[in-house]
């Protein structure tokens, strides 16, 4: 079943989690009990691990990066995910007018979602606008908090 793993014969869902969750749980422990509540396994997507890798700014951050992504599988965007979230931002501009900066700020939550999407993984977000404009046109499991 994809979006899903056997592990000692039980069925587990696939998570990821959207920097916005990551980078407001690290501000602060609002997401705290979620986090330890999610049900699933976690892979991180590379698209996630680069954004937050840009705004690293303290040996702190940078540890905590390396251990994330040397803790959970990396997810990555295929050719296909890469062609398809052009083909898509294209789409959302001719419906909505977005300017090339809103379209570019949108690239990497696109990716995101197409890369969740291909695995068959949950996306949680705390991003609600961005996420559900792209899952009304690429349907994902996707939980807003």
């Amino acid at each position: 079943m994809k979006g899903s793993f056997r592990s000692k014969g039980t069925l587990i869902d696939l998570v990821i989690f959207d920097s916005s969750v990551i980078i407001d749980d690290l501000r602060s422990p609002r997401h705290r009990e979620r986090l330890q509540s999610v049900i699933g396994a976690i892979r991180i997507s590379s698209v996630v691990l680069a954004e937050l890798w840009r705004g690293a700014a303290k040996p702190s951050d940078r540890k905590f990066l390396m251990a994330l992504a040397r803790n959970h599988p990396i997810l990555t965007p295929t050719q296909k995910n890469w062609l398809e979230s052009g083909e898509m931002l294209a789409s959302i501009r001719a419906d909505h007018g977005f300017a090339p900066t809103k379209l570019r700020d949108l690239h990497f939550d696109v990716l995101i979602a197409l890369t969740a999407r291909s695995h068959g993984a949950r996306l949680i977000t705390t991003n609600r606008t961005d996420f559900e404009l792209i899952n009304s046109y690429r349907e994902i499991k996707l939980e807003v908090w």
